[in-house]
């Protein structure tokens, strides 16, 4: 009698996210995964390694680069740890506008989720419009920041600078003439905050219309439902966290079991799933836009109505401002000293997490008291998902496949650092 043999079959190396250094080894039983091993390629960013070498302030855009779809979350976690070592107070408004921003990028990340999930399993069109959303989500950014992606804008004891109170506006172009940029300018013509107030009440539109694309399409429900199921004892076992925790009915989420910056001051829910399956983490992300889209609305209104500082007026930490380095000595020193040899951290320890739009993203920093962290140690979400990648595809076919690793919500970049 003949023996059968499983084949072994090259996945990749491929995921739009992922540059080419997702591998998978699949061994398979016909088209029946009876194991997948995933090899991480040569993304290494080395971060961890590079900010020993560089000043508190200097290391901070490293974060950006991390998972480069949640930018100024990974930003948030560098700066409560830095916060925690150095014991400082944040100003409220700046915390007010790191969760507002921290919400924006959530929805920046679960925008391309959706987009690049959808088009993994065959929904070209739901990429092109959350691509529309986040082009304005782009826009907010560039205004506060002054870039589109790698914004480097929340800072240790705050945050850059205050909202600009003009949006950047289109001009008249050989494609588009004047009455065309009057439209789409209609909504530029006031503050930042008046164009992120109006996002929000044009976004609940926007969801319907990917649950329309999306949530009873049959094709969409036979590529998710009942696959890549995770119990709520094994998600926690192999230490899912954010929407694939969330997904298996499990209600934890950071920003309510252990609050930082504002989150206490503000109202919105947790969703969870109740099957744990590709389809119940899809609504889960779903049901959290809509939650973060609450929550910027809240921060809006309050930060309209509360004028302040944004950033410490500790000048050994936060830079004086522009006018002031350019009329006094003193703070002409201090604006030197800070950005050319950084500020001293008292020795310690310490771990700082945030509710990642991927999940638990946290920072743990060790500082000896000089002017550069001894040792940090970045624990992100995506590393952890993607080791639990065999025991949710064993089972499925290979076109399953794609829909694991899509429902995970990999980038790269946090996971080969």
């Amino acid at each position: 009698m003949a023996e059968i043999k499983n084949y072994t079959l090259n996945f990749g190396p491929q995921h739009p996210a992922a540059h080419g250094v997702l591998r998978l080894v699949l061994e398979l039983d016909g088209e029946v995964i009876q194991r997948a091993d995933p090899h991480v390629g040569l993304l290494h960013r080395a971060t961890e390694k590079l900010a020993e070498t560089k000043t508190y302030i200097q290391a901070l855009p490293y974060m950006d680069r991390l998972d480069y779809v949640s930018m100024m979350c990974n930003e948030h976690a560098y700066c409560l740890a830095v916060e925690k070592l150095l014991g400082i107070e944040v100003p409220i408004r700046a915390q007010y506008i790191r969760v507002m921003y921290a919400e924006i990028t959530r929805l920046l990340n679960h925008l391309m989720w959706i987009g690049s999930h959808g088009n993994d399993i065959g929904s070209s069109t739901i990429l092109i419009y959350t691509f529309r959303e986040r082009e304005d989500l782009f826009d907010m950014y560039e205004a506060a920041s002054g870039a589109r992606m790698h914004a480097a804008y929340f800072r240790p004891g705050g945050v850059y600078r205050d909202l600009p109170d003009s949006m950047p506006q289109f001009k008249d172009s050989k494609v588009r003439n004047a009455k065309g940029v009057d439209a789409i300018n209609y909504n530029r013509k006031g503050s930042l905050l008046d164009f992120i107030d109006d996002f929000t009440q044009r976004f609940p539109k926007c969801l319907e219309e990917y649950h329309t694309l999306l949530t009873e399409n049959r094709i969409w429900k036979q590529r998710t439902v009942n696959i890549g199921i995770v119990s709520p004892e094994r998600a926690l076992n192999m230490g899912f966290t954010g929407p694939m925790l969330r997904g298996s009915g499990i209600a934890w989420d950071l920003r309510k079991k252990q609050p930082y910056d504002a989150y206490d001051k503000l109202d919105f829910d947790i969703p969870v799933g109740k099957t744990g399956d590709v389809y119940d983490r899809y609504l889960v992300r779903m049901e959290e836009m809509k939650q973060s889209n609450r929550i910027i609305k809240q921060c809006v209104d309050w930060l309209r109505a509360n004028p302040g500082p944004v950033i410490t007026d500790n000048f050994k930490v936060a830079a004086p401002s522009r006018e002031s380095m350019k009329t006094n000595m003193e703070a002409l020193i201090h604006h030197f000293k800070l950005f050319s040899e950084g500020f001293r951290v008292p020795a310690g320890e310490a771990y700082a997490a945030v509710e990642h739009p991927k999940g638990e993203f946290g920072i743990y920093m060790v500082s000896d008291g000089g002017n550069k962290p001894y040792r940090m140690k970045i624990r992100p979400p995506g590393f952890v998902h993607l080791s639990a990648l065999n025991e949710m595809a064993k089972g499925h076919m290979i076109a399953d496949a794609v829909s694991i690793i899509g429902t995970m919500d990999i980038v790269f970049g946090e996971i080969d650092r």
